[in-house]
């Protein structure tokens, strides 16, 4: 029985394999892509993702069944965790100028198996962001005509009674996801000017709609009599807050586009500070105006702003936002479509999905397959499904992506760069660490002769700290950290905190509803989980980090990024059962594809074998003398589960 079993040595090569980080190039900055767009440019690419049917649908739907008018507070929530997690895809964007978004930066710092399910829930997520937005653009145009289009759909068509679909088929919805479809395959300029018209006018609409509505504003509104400020009290607005994590996901198309933008070091993190500030500038005073302008209880969440015009007598003004919000929807849908076939070529240009996602054309300099199909595939969801079942399912997508990139930024802070190599925009990986043991008369072993050097020296002097290694002055008190490899305390850490964070928000969430703890051992699990999170990033804390000006760099490493891990997983937990579960389905599927087609042809899985054929390591002995041994790697006839297999014969000269 035991003969079947897999031996240890070949489940450690296959863990290293689902854990390896791919390897950037030297030359970040060359790319098959156009590179053509400007700050202007990607500021209104993350403002046209982020201002659309968040704007003009969900204000109304949270304020309605979620929050009432503290759905402003639900807005502000959203957006501080939203800028935590924008800061850390600003430090990737600017260090690593790539297509990929979240997928590519965990690719670099984590690992490929944690990035192909990021980017596998990307894909979902911005197919889900463009279907909704479509039905959202679908249903305004509609309330313009009096709801003909629906009635006569109903009438001639037909009806479903399925839960999770559509009352409809919304034809007019996939209709304006193929159109766009076809302005997008034209390239980027053509991308970048289409956005940049209907940002105008959505612009417009929105300094129309805060200058009328304030004007309309009735302060009673926000009364008593009413149901109040809050009538769903801090659960209704953290619920809301989860919700309105859709409003904000445009900002990652920024980072999405940075191949293509012409200086993403300065570029990408301005245009997502500028973008981002003016989004939830936005959200905060339309939701202001919208609450105070009718009751909250009164709102129709299908038309919200349109409708409040219409019920307070300004017909012609309801008409004027009703053509305004289909310009701002119309940018959203551009910004969908624009970075989905972005992060799919970029898995495919890696080997982990299709090759076919990884073509060029030559003339549009954009992948024109990945652009038509998935295309395709939105505009099915759009004729088929609900906007809220819609919705529901992309915010935890948003979440987790979020969730990674902000653990991804702490692990590649305290990564050791390449040896002699100045501070570079590229995060690219780092030479293996040497070993050293930690007793003074012990032999040392060095990956490379430029190891021992700059190890030697820092034995000489201790105030120069690589990344990773523990900080001089905790050395006396922590001594056992120095035995570890540079940046390994690290990583186990920001494993423990992001446990110690699910299960923190765990208690905070189920603790008093499903779970009915009692108050004292509530208390004590809270103390012992806020214990192990604190910990967790004191002993992160306590290490050495880069130190890098030559690109933007998120500040307060590790507490911003923490705080942004738990925020998102608090609210990751606040979504629905439903939500959670067709979230593992759809993991599951990722699943079987990245082990049916994504290990066996991933690019850094073809790299592996060169780099294992020789390494050489160099052994100080007590005495100071240096000996070079160089070691052969030859696969074994027989690879084990398609690993291969290594026997070492070891020569020294």
């Amino acid at each position: 029985m035991a003969r079947w079993l897999p031996r240890s040595a070949d489940l450690t090569r296959f863990c290293q394999k689902l854990n390896r980080v791919k390897t950037l190039e030297d030359d970040m900055m060359e790319t098959s892509f156009n590179r053509c767009l400007s700050t202007i440019d990607l500021t209104l690419l993350g403002i046209g993702g982020m201002v659309g049917s968040g704007l003009y649908v969900l204000t109304g739907t949270v304020a309605k069944e979620m929050a009432g008018p503290a759905v402003i507070v639900s807005f502000i929530i959203a957006g501080f965790a939203s800028l935590l997690a924008a800061l850390c895809y600003a430090e990737f964007g600017a260090r690593v100028p790539k297509t990929g978004s979240a997928y590519m930066f965990t690719y670099v710092s984590v690992g490929e198996i944690w990035a192909f399910l990021i980017g596998w829930n990307v894909l979902l997520e911005y197919m889900i962001g463009g279907a909704a937005v479509a039905r959202a653009w679908s249903g305004y145009l509609d309330s313009i005509f009096n709801h003909k289009i629906k009635n006569f759909t109903e009438t001639h068509i037909g009806t479903w009674q399925v839960p999770f679909l559509a009352h409809y088929p919304d034809f007019l919805a996939a209709t304006i996801l193929l159109v766009a479809t076809a302005f997008i395959s034209f390239g980027a300029k053509v991308s970048s000017w289409l956005n940049h018209v209907f940002s105008a006018v959505s612009i417009g609409v929105i300094l129309f709609i805060l200058i009328m509505g304030f004007v309309l504003a009735q302060p009673k509104n926000w009364g008593a009599q009413e149901g109040g400020f809050a009538p769903y009290g801090l659960s209704g607005i953290m619920a809301g807050t989860a919700t309105c994590f859709y409003a904000f996901v445009g900002f990652d198309v920024i980072a999405a586009s940075s191949e293509e933008a012409r200086n993403p070091q300065k570029a990408v993190p301005r245009a997502i500070a500028f973008s981002l500030g003016l989004a939830t500038g936005a959200y905060i005073l339309v939701s202001m105006v919208l609450t105070l302008m009718v009751p909250w209880h009164t709102l129709d969440p299908d038309s919200a702003l349109a409708d409040a015009f219409y019920r307070r007598g300004y017909s012609w003004a309801g008409f004027l936002v009703a053509t305004g919000s289909i310009c701002a929807m119309n940018t959203v849908l551009l910004s969908n479509l624009f970075s989905l076939p972005r992060i799919v070529y970029a898995m495919a240009e890696d080997g982990l999905f299709f090759q076919v996602f990884s073509r060029v054309h030559p003339r549009t300099q954009v992948p024109v397959i990945g652009i038509v199909v998935f295309g395709f595939l939105m505009a099915l969801l759009a004729l088929v499904f609900d906007l809220e079942a819609l919705v529901q399912f992309l915010s935890i997508g948003t979440l987790l992506a979020y969730t990674f990139v902000a653990a991804s930024i702490i692990v590649l802070r305290f990564q050791q760069q390449k040896a002699g190599a100045p501070a570079q925009p590229a995060g690219s990986r780092p030479s293996p660490e040497p070993r050293e043991g930690p007793a003074t008369g012990e032999l040392k072993e060095y990956e490379s002769f430029s190891d021992k050097l700059q190890l030697v020296d820092r034995d000489k002097s201790k105030e120069h700290r690589e990344p990773g290694q523990l900080k001089a002055a905790f050395e006396p008190y922590l001594e056992f950290l120095s035995d570890f490899y540079p940046g390994e305390v690290v990583t186990v850490a920001v494993v423990t905190l992001m446990v110690s964070a699910v299960c923190l928000c765990s208690i905070l969430v189920f603790g008093n509803t499903h779970l009915h703890l009692p108050t004292w051992s509530y208390s004590l699990l809270l103390v012992l989980f806020s214990l192990g999170f604190l910990l967790s990033l004191l002993l992160i804390w306590v290490h050495e980090q880069q130190r890098s000006t030559q690109t933007f760099q998120i500040p307060l490493v590790p507490l911003s990024p923490a705080l942004s891990i738990v925020l998102n997983i608090y609210l990751m937990l606040k979504l629905s059962y439903v939500t959670w579960l067709r979230f593992t389905v759809w993991l599951i599927l990722g699943l079987l594809v990245y082990f049916g087609y994504g290990i066996w042809h991933s690019k850094e899985n073809l790299r592996e074998p060169q780099l294992q054929r020789v390494s050489a390591h160099y052994v100080v002995f007590p005495s100071g003398s240096l000996e070079e041994t160089v070691q052969a790697v030859q696969p074994s006839p027989q690879p084990a589960a398609g690993l291969p297999d290594t026997d070492t014969d070891e020569a020294k000269r």
